[in-house]
C-alpha cells in the first residue's frame, strides 16, 4: 500500500488548497494554519516516499486502478525523489518567512498551496498530458501569486509572465500531440517504447515532437533569449513569492526537460538527431554567458539573481544536450543544488529588505555590521554560486564541465570546449558580481565607528528612531510583501535611513531577536542558515550523490 503515498502527495496541497477560501468565509486568518498543516504534511509524505525509495527502489501508482498505457501513472525513483524533497522543504521554509514578510489573506495560502500541488505533480507524474495539466496549474498559481500585492509593477510583471508562459505551454502541448499521433499513447515510458518499435528516432513526428516541447519548456525556465519574463517577475514579486518562484518553478520545469529527454526520447533520440542537440546545445552556452553578463550589470539585489538564473539554468540545458553522463550527473547535482543556493540567496534578499528597506547594492554598505548572520549566510550562498569548493555549486559546474570536455574530445568537435569554455566566463562573471555584493557588505565602511554589538545592546532603538526621522514609511513593510525602499531611486524618497555610524538603518517596526543582532525574525534566518549549510555540506557529497543518482543515470544511458 505504500504507492497509496504518491498520490497522497499530490492530493493533499490541492485538497488544503480549498480550505481557506471555504473556511475564510467564517474566519479571518484561517489561512496560514491550514497552509503550514499542508505543507508540512506534504513534507512528512515526501520524506516517507524517499524512505521507500531507497529501500525497495522506484516504484509507481496507477490513478484509478487504470493501468497505463491507458490510465495515468505517478512515479517516485532516485531522480523525482530528490526535486521532491527539495519542493518539501522550500514550501514549508518559504511559508516561515511569509507569516512576517506576507502577503497575508487567504486566497493568497490557497494559491500557495496549489502552487505547492502544482509542482508535486510535475515531479512525480509519468504522464505526458498529465504533466501539461500540473504545468498549467503551476503557471497559473504563479501568475497570481506574483500580483498579489496588487502594485501596478506586480500586476505588469504577471501579465508578461502570462503571456510568455501561456506560449510555452501552448508549444508544450503541441509537441505533446505530435508524440500521440506518432505513438498513440502519453504514458512517458510507453511513448519511449513505440518510438523504438513503431515510429523511429528519424520520423517527423517524434523530431517535431522534441522540439516543440523543448521550446515550451525553455520558455518556462527562462534559457536565453525567451527569458525576458524572469526578471521583472523576480524583481516585482513580493519577497516571500520570489523566494519559493526563483527556488523551484523554473527548477520544476528544467527537471521536466531532463525527465522528457531521457526517460521519453531518450539519449539515443539525440545521437541520431544532432542538428536537434547542437541546437539546445548552442542556445544554451548564448545563455551561459548572456545571464552572467546581464547578471553582472544589475544594481538590484534581485534583479542580479534574475538574471544570474538564466545562466545557471543554461549549463543545465547543456548538460542535457550533451548527451554525456558525467555531465548529466552534473546537471542534475546543479538543479538540485541552484534550488537551494537561489531559495536562500532569495530569502536573505527578502530577510535584508524586511529589515533594512532596500534591495539595491548600493544602500547596503557596511550592512554585515549591522546584520551579520543574514549577511554571513548571503556570502557563503554567493560564494557557492560562484563555484567555489567545497559547495554544490563547485560539484554541479565541475561535473558539467569534464563532461564537456570528454564529449568534445570524444566527437572530435568544438561545442563541448565552448560549453566548458563558456561555464568559465560565466564563473568569472558570477565572481564579479558575487564580489562587489561582498565588497559592499563587508568592506564599503570599514573603519566606521561602532560595531554590531552597540545595537545588540541597546542602539536598535536608536536605529529605529533613525530611520523614523529619516522618513521611511516601514510600518507597511510587512503586508505589502517587503516591499518597502524597492526602487528608491525611481519613486523620489530617495536612499533608505543610515544609523549616526553610517550604518543601514533598521524600519520602523523592523523584527527583533534576542538571539542575534540582526533586525530580521528568527525562524526566515534559521532556514537561511540552513540553506548556507546545506550547500556547503552537499558540497561534500560527490560520490554520494553520483551514488543516489546511479540508478536514473545507469538506466538513461543502458
Amino acid at each position: 500500500m505504500t504507492d497509496v503515498l504518491l498520490p497522497l502527495a499530490v492530493v493533499v496541497p490541492i485538497v488544503a488548497a480549498t480550505l481557506p477560501l471555504a473556511l475564510g468565509l467564517r474566519y479571518d486568518r484561517v489561512g496560514w494554519p491550514v497552509a503550514a498543516v499542508g505543507t508540512t504534511a506534504t513534507a512528512g509524505i515526501a520524506a516517507a516516499i524517499a524512505v521507500v525509495t531507497v529501500i525497495d527502489g522506484p516504484f509507481r501508482h496507477a490513478l484509478g486502478g487504470f493501468l497505463p498505457p491507458i490510465g495515468i501513472e505517478l512515479v517516485a525513483d532516485r531522480l523525482s525523489v530528490a526535486v521532491l524533497l527539495l519542493v518539501a522543504a522550500v514550501s514549508v521554509a518559504t511559508l516561515a518567512f511569509a507569516r512576517v514578510a506576507g502577503p497575508r489573506g487567504n486566497p493568497f495560502y490557497s494559491a500557495y498551496l496549489l502552487l505547492v500541488g502544482g509542482l508535486v505533480g510535475m515531479v512525480l507524474t509519468g504522464d505526458l498530458f498529465n504533466l501539461f495539466v500540473f504545468l498549467e496549474i503551476t503557471g497559473l498559481t504563479t501568475y497570481a501569486l506574483i500580483a498579489s500585492d496588487r502594485s501596478g509593477a506586480s500586476a505588469y510583471a504577471s501579465l508578461k509572465y502570462l503571456v510568455v508562459g501561456t506560449v510555452g505551454a501552448s508549444l508544450y502541448l503541441l509537441g505533446v500531440g505530435y508524440a500521440f499521433l506518432a505513438t498513440g499513447t502519453l504514458n512517458m515510458v510507453a511513448v519511449q517504447e513505440q518510438i523504438v518499435s513503431q515510429a523511429g528516432y528519424g520520423d517527423p513526428l517524434v523530431r517535431a515532437s522534441y522540439a516543440f516541447i523543448v521550446t515550451g519548456l525553455a520558455l518556462k525556465i527562462a534559457i536565453f533569449p525567451v527569458h525576458s519574463w524572469q526578471p521583472d517577475a523576480y524583481q516585482r514579486a513580493p519577497d516571500s513569492v520570489t523566494t519559493i518562484v526563483a527556488a523551484l518553478v523554473s527548477t520544476a520545469s528544467a527537471y521536466a526537460l531532463i525527465r522528457v529527454t531521457y526517460t521519453v526520447f531518450t539519449v539515443d533520440f539525440l545521437a541520431a538527431n544532432e542538428g536537434i542537440a547542437t541546437a539546445l546545445l548552442v542556445v544554451s552556452t548564448v545563455s551561459i554567458v548572456a545571464g552572467s553578463a546581464l547578471a553582472a550589470m544589475q544594481s538590484n539585489l534581485k534583479r542580479m539573481f534574475a538574471y544570474s538564473s538564466v545562466a545557471q539554468f543554461g549549463m543545465i540545458g547543456a548538460a542535457v544536450a550533451l548527451a554525456n553522463e558525467t555531465a548529466l550527473l552534473g546537471g542534475i547535482v546543479h538543479l538540485v543544488g541552484h534550488g537551494i543556493m537561489k531559495f536562500g540567496l532569495f530569502l536573505g534578499i527578502g530577510l535584508l529588505a524586511l529589515g533594512y528597506g532596500s534591495r539595491q547594492i548600493g544602500d547596503l554598505a557596511s550592512v554585515a555590521r549591522a546584520a551579520p548572520y543574514t549577511s554571513g549566510a548571503l556570502a557563503v550562498l554567493g560564494l557557492g554560486l560562484v563555484g567555489i569548493p567545497p559547495s554544490i555549486g563547485f560539484l554541479g559546474k565541475w561535473y558539467i564541465g569534464v563532461g564537456a570536455v570528454d564529449a568534445g574530445l570524444a566527437g572530435g568537435g568544438a561545442v563541448g570546449i565552448a560549453v566548458a569554455a563558456a561555464i568559465f566566463v560565466s564563473t568569472l562573471f558570477t565572481l564579479s558580481y558575487v564580489a562587489r555584493l561582498l565588497e559592499r557588505f563587508y568592506f564599503a565602511g570599514a573603519g566606521l565607528p561602532g560595531d554590531h554589538g552597540d545595537d545588540a545592546a541597546g542602539g536598535g532603538d536608536a536605529s529605529a528612531d533613525a530611520a523614523t526621522d529619516g522618513g521611511r514609511a516601514g510600518d507597511d513593510a510587512a503586508t505589502d510583501g517587503g516591499r518597502a525602499g524597492d526602487d528608491a531611486a525611481t519613486d523620489g524618497r530617495g536612499p533608505p535611513a543610515t544609523t549616526a555610524e553610517g550604518l543601514p538603518a533598521p524600519v520602523k517596526g523592523a523584527p527583533r531577536s534576542s538571539l542575534v543582532p540582526d533586525r530580521v525574525p528568527t525562524a526566515p534566518l534559521l532556514a537561511l542558515g540552513l540553506a548556507a549549510l546545506a550547500t556547503v555540506a552537499l558540497g561534500f557529497g560527490g560520490f554520494a550523490l553520483a551514488e543516489w543518482f546511479d540508478p536514473f543515470l545507469t538506466e538513461a544511458f543502458a
